[in-house]
């Protein structure tokens, strides 16, 4: 692997930087949410963000959408949503009698998947395949999907009438999960005072070919042998623990350390440190946990665990 030059480094932080700026002229709120979308799209992840209703989760999520300058779909799922509908089908021609294929909004570089909980599993399932393996199965003709693919996922964890819950396999497929809290006084306050006056749109301010270079940079991210074993013992931490019934997985370990390296390529450095695991250790790990019965309504339970694990868990530098 090419190590990382300096230059290349500042450029891929200046356009980020300028990424996060772009969806700041839209999004009134904590920028903390823009940074964790920028690193699962730094490491080929997805995301999912949870809050309550009206806190702009989809006003987010669509102004990051539209300044990546990518193919842009989204989907508002629906309890009567069907796979079809978001793969695509094959329909009849009547003109020559054949059949062509109706590509779903699946076929695009960004998904915006609103309230993913309100379809049935089924649905949900019909993403699997796509979100970890970057292709979709539509009458056992399989299709490459456009690469960069990346889903950006809403759902609210309140209202859970009419909801259904994401199976496991699907909660481990999304890199990381963002919980958005009510915006502080201040954001609130410019809300108010923009309302009514028509909002800006964000421009588009990468491309897909450059999301794909800036994704190559995160990848060559240096990271020394005693890092990964670090991430490995965080994780396995989870699995040991009496608080859960199912501990994070080997693709957690592997989201972990991708997760880190795309967290230093946003701070400017080429080079991975302990800070940067454990900064992400919470938003990839928790979600990914289930907890024993007694703890399972408990939401901050499994951020605690993952507390735990980085005060129980010491970092060693190997010897030079």
């Amino acid at each position: 692997m090419v190590a990382l030059q300096v230059n290349e480094i500042q450029a891929a932080q200046e356009r980020l930087n300028t990424v996060r700026r772009e969806v700041s002229r839209v999004y009134i709120g904590d920028t903390s949410a823009v940074d964790a979308m920028l690193i699962a799209l730094l490491a080929r992840g997805h995301v999912l963000l949870e809050g309550v209703p009206g806190i702009a989760k989809t006003t987010l999520v669509k102004a990051f959408a539209l300044a990546l300058g990518c193919s842009v779909r989204r989907v508002q799922f629906t309890p009567d949503l069907l796979p079809a509908d978001i793969t695509g089908t094959y329909v009849l021609s009547p003109k020559d009698g054949t059949f062509s294929l109706r590509a779903g909004p699946i076929f695009a570089n960004v998904l915006l998947a609103d309230e993913i909980n309100r379809a049935p599993a089924k649905t949900q399932s019909a993403l699997l395949e796509a979100m970890q393996e970057h292709q979709a199965t539509i009458e056992g003709d399989r299709f490459a999907l456009p690469d960069p693919f990346f889903v950006l996922a809403t759902q609210n964890p309140v209202d859970l009438e009419g909801t259904y819950p994401l199976p496991e396999a699907q909660i481990d497929r999304f890199l990381i999960r963002v919980s958005m809290g009510y915006p502080s006084l201040e954001h609130e306050v410019a809300m108010l005072r923009a309302h009514g006056v028509a909002g800006p749109e964000a421009k588009a301010i990468l491309g897909a070919g450059e999301v794909l270079a800036l994704q190559s940079v995160a990848a060559r991210v240096h990271v020394e042998e005693d890092l990964i074993d670090y991430a490995v013992q965080l994780t396995r931490f989870t699995r040991e623990s009496a608080k859960v019934t199912l501990g994070a997985s080997p693709r957690a370990s592997l989201g972990l350390l991708r997760a880190a390296k795309a967290h230093a390529l946003l701070a400017g450095r080429a080079f991975l440190t302990p800070d940067d695991v454990r900064s992400m250790a919470t938003p990839v790990l928790a979600h990914r946990l289930i907890m024993v019965p007694e703890l399972e309504g408990d939401v901050k339970a499994r951020a605690q665990l993952i507390e735990e694990a980085i005060n129980r868990v010491s970092y060693r530098r190997a010897p030079r």
